[in-house]
């Protein structure tokens, strides 16, 4: 069985992939000219979408990467690599703007009935990072029990998610723009360090393999 510190670490990385908290404005601006039900119906509807793809990486990640003949060890490292690039992007602040982009492009072209789908739950909150993260975390911890563990550690972290959606008016007011800027580097260095760690763990195993 993993230590708890696995499960803890799990559970850092998904959460600062997910960005929670950089997801609040952009919510908020997908879900513009709703009433408080319907926001909250988009909000949950995206937190059950990305709950099911992710669960299904967490659960099946390894015979998905065995159908594509990739070993973990190199999914380890190419996914460390894109964790890393996704901190980098947090630390100067480029994801938001590119988040933002996607939120302008789904508005444009009419597709507010199909927002808790696109871009929301795909590719906001299961995007590419956190979809790499879990499959990582998923060849970390084989056993059933451990796989079990790690679908209860994303349905925490979306729960956590879907409820900064509850209070997204009041979250993004309490850290206005400085307080989210601190608190998108801080994570995003958090993550990097996590990165390099699963990149120096599958060059390890490359070399021993």
């Amino acid at each position: 069985m993993a230590s708890f510190e696995t499960y803890f670490n799990a559970f850092v990385t998904i959460l600062v992939t997910i960005d929670p908290p950089g997801l609040a404005p952009l919510f908020l601006a997908l879900t513009g000219g709703m009433n408080r039900s319907e926001r909250m119906q988009v909000g949950l509807r995206a937190s059950i979408i990305s709950l099911v793809v992710l669960a299904i990486f967490a659960i099946a990640g390894a015979t998905i990467l065995a159908v594509f003949g990739i070993t973990l060890p190199a999914f380890r490292v190419a996914g460390g690599l894109l964790l890393f690039y996704i901190a980098f992007e947090m630390i100067f602040e480029r994801r938001q703007e590119r988040h933002e982009r996607s939120a302008e492009r789904a508005v444009t072209k009419d597709m507010i009935r199909n927002i808790a789908a696109f871009p929301l739950a795909i590719p906001l909150i299961a995007g590419p990072g956190a979809i790499s993260a879990t499959v990582l975390l998923s060849g970390t911890l084989p056993s059933p029990a451990e796989r079990a563990a790690l679908v209860a550690i994303i349905a925490l972290s979306i729960a956590i998610t879907y409820l900064v959606f509850v209070l997204a008016e009041r979250v993004d007011a309490f850290l206005g723009e400085t307080g989210r800027s601190i608190l998108t580097r801080l994570l995003g260095v958090i993550l990097a360090a996590l990165a390099v760690q699963f990149v120096a763990d599958g060059i390890k195993a490359l070399i021993l393999a």
